[in-house]
């Protein structure tokens, strides 16, 4: 517990109808009587007045709520004042709270911070909280929501508990071998509790990547030669001007991003830089980015008047490639369309609700559907991998000494434990909690 008490705004600097200021620490309740004359019911939204201790002048009226520690969001004593939304009356607040010498701003994420410290959540689920404020599409809040829930926690927590289980087994070998009632070898036994452990960190480490894209978005490149209506594309699936569209060769430079919600799945769509071999030393630099990003692509879109994938196209690999004809409202080449591509126009819409159609298929699919497994960050999967690598090899050979068999217990259940921050918390703490806002 702090004796530090930290405040902040919660609900943003802009104005707005409420503006909810947050406090937590030892000298809570010291300030809330001080504010407003008396103690409120606790958990209890109470209408009252906020007095400026200093100078004993009304700053507003609005509501108080008081959540005594433990039972509360970090842990420790906390409040809410809930007072208009204007920025005089949230300035004049904060100067109020401010010249307590007990209470200090809060630094971004430090009230989740707390409540982590304090016991209240665990490591997934304070990344589950995160990714659930920073979510923009359904499926993005959805599984944001489930892991702050505690799906991942308690699944690597059944697993470890078996693994602790084989593991009293072992010790029990190793330490009493001499004593009665205990089995000479437990070979079958470790193998029987294990087996389900490892098959089940096998079926997640083999759904893919599926929760880690519906949390960083798919990504979806427009390659092509110059002209090929990558931009003008591009500008009519996101429904507004956000590349320059010209009749010369080369108007884009350089990468433009634009952030889609196809059916619940997020997905970063890629403008690029028209591909050709170019004396332009600005445009090899175009070229050299649209091919770079193009090979950490989902899909890409080759776009080309005959639908035919040049051999730029041909020479990107690890992407799946789709050949998309352009301008076929153009009296030109329809009989040239690959039997596998999709000719359409972007300049009048034709055939660009086939074209959406197909990337939110290819995009729910390799989101698997919105219910993707419990693996959301690179990190989750190093540890299930580190943790099924040490099963393996317990499984591969339970005739070995127990001794051996023991270590690579003990690392399997520590690649779980990295999980919930149970240990090694320290080295990821920074990363997490510089995404967070001041206030949460």
């Amino acid at each position: 517990m702090s004796r530090e008490t930290i405040f902040a705004i919660a609900s943003g600097t802009s104005r707005a109808a409420i503006a909810v200021l947050r406090l937590s620490g030892p000298a809570t309740r010291f300030i809330v009587k001080a504010m407003v004359r008396k103690l409120p019911e606790e958990r209890a939204a109470t209408l009252a007045t906020f007095i400026d201790p200093a100078s004993g002048e009304a700053i507003d009226k609005g509501l108080v709520i008081f959540f005594p520690g433990p039972r509360s969001f970090t842990g420790e004593d906390s409040a809410e004042f809930h007072v208009h939304g204007g920025r005089a009356v949230v300035a004049r607040l904060i100067v109020a709270i401010g010249g307590f010498p007990e209470a200090r701003p809060a630094e971004p994420g430090e009230f989740t911070r707390r409540a982590l410290l304090n016991g209240k959540m665990d490591l997934a689920e304070v990344e589950g909280l995160a990714d659930l404020v920073e979510a923009e599409t359904e499926w993005q809040r959805q599984q944001a929501l489930r892991q702050m829930e505690g799906r991942l926690s308690r699944q690597a927590e059944a697993w470890r508990s078996a693994l602790l289980e084989a593991a009293a087994l072992v010790e029990a070998e190793i330490d009493f071998s001499d004593e009665p009632g205990v089995p000479a070898s437990t070979s079958r036994r470790i193998g029987e509790i294990l087996k389900p452990v490892l098959d089940g960190l096998d079926a997640e480490l083999g759904a893919g990547r599926a929760g880690e894209r519906i949390r960083e978005g798919l990504v979806v490149v427009i390659a092509g030669p110059p002209n090929a209506g990558k931009s003008t594309l591009l500008n009519a699936l996101a429904r507004r001007e956000v590349a320059i569209v010209s009749p010369e060769a080369g108007t884009t430079r350089d990468l433009i991003e634009v952030h889609l919600d196809l059916g619940g799945c997020p997905v970063t769509l890629i403008d690029t830089a028209g591909l050709r071999e170019s004396a332009d030393a600005i445009e090899k630099i175009g070229v050299a980015r649209a091919l770079e990003r193009a090979k950490s692509a989902d899909l890409i879109l080759w776009l080309s008047e005959t639908g035919e994938p040049s051999d730029f196209a041909r020479s990107i690999e690890g992407s799946e490639v789709w050949p998309i004809f352009t301008k076929c409202d153009l009296a030109h080449g329809g009989d040239q369309v690959p039997p596998d591509a999709v000719s359409i126009s972007a300049e009048t819409g034709q055939n660009l609700d086939i074209l959406i159609e197909r990337i939110t298929d290819f995009a729910r699919a390799a989101g698997g559907d919105g219910y993707a497994g419990l693996i959301t960050k690179e990190r989750h999967r190093k540890a299930f991998e580190a943790a099924a690598e040490s099963l393996t090899r317990i499984l591969a050979n339970l005739d070995a000494p127990v001794e051996l068999i023991a270590e690579d217990l003990r690392a399997a259940s520590f690649a779980l434990q990295r999980i919930t921050g149970s240990i090694d918390v320290e080295e990821i703490l920074g990363e997490i909690f510089s995404r967070f806002c001041i206030g949460k």
